[in-house]
């Protein structure tokens, strides 16, 4: 049970239910190959029937932790943090994110977009769900679009998304993993046809790293 102390300590973004963190190999979208740092803050709504990580739902199986004792473990590994989630902009970013920028480091979220944006970022990458779409400031402030296509009907969802973001975005197609042999075919050909998308991949998964 969470005493009133440490929930104003979470609402204010000094504490955030800390699922897990972990130095490696970013494997996705724009930034795929670079090391870096991944905090991955529990809670999320948005209720993807394909998330990999269903486990960061729930906010309270995951402790609050104090963001001085986060920003501390994370610049010891890298000076690229990635905040994941979970939905992290469930939480005030702001206190998180200013802490971070003041040791220097290069911020990057990866998100939904389905809450108001908050926090200090250096690259937000955006990966709208239609169960909860994005808001305004985000697809603008997006630097890169990230659409999961589950099955064919996901490209016209992609493009709708595009329409949305700000023209330096950078446009990637990813197939949903338990998909990924169906889908890559029909992606390959997608992306030929119309080559303003990038396809992504999670090489993560592949080379069998976090």
């Amino acid at each position: 049970m969470m005493t009133a102390e440490v929930k104003q300590q979470v609402d204010k973004g000094e504490m955030l239910p800390l699922m897990e963190e972990f130095y490696t190999i970013q494997g996705e979208g724009y930034h795929k190959g670079k090391a870096a740092y991944f905090i991955r803050v529990g809670g999320c709504d948005v209720g993807c029937h394909w998330c990999d990580v269903k486990e960061s739902w729930d906010a309270d199986t995951h402790p609050p932790t104090s963001i001085n004792h986060i920003v501390d473990n994370a610049i010891k590994h890298s000076d690229t943090i990635v905040i994941t989630g979970g939905e992290p902009l469930m939480w005030d970013m702001n206190p998180l994110t200013k802490k971070l920028k003041s040791k220097g480091v290069q911020t990057h979220i990866e998100t939904s977009g389905a809450y108001p944006l908050s926090g200090e970022w250096d690259w937000i990458c955006l990966s709208p769900k239609k169960r909860m779409l994005p808001k305004a400031e985000v697809y603008q402030r997006a630097n890169e679009l990230k659409v999961i296509v589950y099955n064919t009907h996901d490209f016209a969802f992609a493009e709708e998304q595009a329409k949305k973001v700000n023209q330096n975005c950078k446009l990637f197609l990813q197939p949903e993993w338990s998909k990924r042999e169906k889908m890559m075919p029909k992606m390959i050909d997608y992306v030929m046809q119309n080559p303003k998308w990038i396809m992504s991949l999670q090489t993560h998964k592949y080379l069998n790293i976090p």
